[in-house]
């Protein structure tokens, strides 16, 4: 069913923009799709303006199949930043090496090294299922990956439906989780990463004190349809806040597992120039993995949410 918007509803940035003609988008599901879960942006050029009735239309649309794929932008980082906080403002990831210069909005996600062999962007990001900045106290309401250079193999990106994984729990298990949070925390598995890639740094205690664990509900309601969802990963869910540990640990692998059902999952092969925007209140997502001797880059912004409830 399509999310029904309001006037208020619509992010006061969208509304400051200015007005512009439709440009005659299509806003069709991809193929494959679980359910209601994807959609492809056709017709959309996000290099000019975009007016009050393409935003309203792509708003609904990513509320509604919870992620967008942006067929062949062709758009500079500065258009990149500025669609984005049409949403809302913009969070800065704790790993400022792989800002891209100039703009510290964006993330370099690359495997790419330079001539010194240091990594140009993080590398391993996605290798464990979940939400983008969930440790944070107001975790990530969407995030915007725009495809700069892309491997001849692999470089997928999979993404669960956690509305759908809500849904399909049996009713003793969705009383039982009803009123419990969980911890996350950016530190659950950096050790491992590091261990993995060696280049990700290590952190100084200031960017540890800026990823300071947060506390939240293991399902939370989208503050903009009302559907509740499970908001727990296997990257950044550690515990279960108030239950004994071997009882928290059986209980988050059992939801893990639920959470990640194929048939609520969706892989996104990128095509050159895709632009994927993700709500991350409604979805987790993963990376598949790119060989070694492929190259892949991409520029990610995120959008700042609210706090869980």
């Amino acid at each position: 069913m399509s999310a029904v918007l309001s006037p208020a509803s619509i992010p006061p940035s969208a509304l400051a923009s200015g007005d512009a003609p439709p440009q005659g988008l299509v806003i069709r599901p991809v193929a494959g799709a679980a359910g209601p879960l994807g959609a492809e942006v056709l017709g959309l050029d996000l290099s000019r303006p975009l007016g009050h009735e393409d935003f309203a239309r792509i708003h609904r649309a990513h509320l509604d199949h919870h992620v967008l794929v942006f067929r062949d932008q062709r758009i500079t980082p500065q258009q990149h930043v500025e669609f984005s906080r049409r949403f809302g403002p913009l969070q800065i990831h704790v790993l400022k090496n792989f800002q891209l210069v100039g703009h510290p909005e964006i993330l370099i996600v690359s495997n790419i090294k330079d001539a010194a062999g240091q990594p140009i962007g993080l590398g391993d990001a996605g290798h464990y299922w979940h939400s983008d900045l969930s440790y944070k106290d107001k975790p990530s309401l969407g995030s915007l990956l725009h495809a700069q250079e892309l491997p001849g193999e692999g470089g997928d990106t999979l993404f669960a439906d956690q509305h759908a994984a809500y849904d399909a729990l049996p009713e003793t298990l969705k009383a039982r989780i009803a009123p419990l949070k969980a911890e996350h925390s950016y530190l659950a598995k950096y050790e491992e990463l590091r261990a993995r890639s060696p280049w990700r740094p290590q952190l100084t205690q200031a960017q540890i004190d800026e990823v300071a664990p947060s506390i939240h509900p293991v399902v939370r309601t989208h503050p903009e349809t009302g559907r509740k969802a499970l908001f727990v990963s296997e990257h950044f869910t550690t515990r279960i806040v108030g239950l004994p540990e071997d009882e928290g640990q059986a209980l988050l692998a059992e939801l893990f597992a639920a959470s990640v059902r194929p048939e609520f999952t969706l892989r996104h092969q990128w095509q050159p120039h895709d632009m994927v925007f993700w709500d991350n209140r409604s979805v987790t997502h993963l990376a598949a993995g790119t060989p070694d001797t492929e190259r892949r880059k991409l520029y990610r912004t995120t959008i700042e949410g609210d706090l869980p409830f």
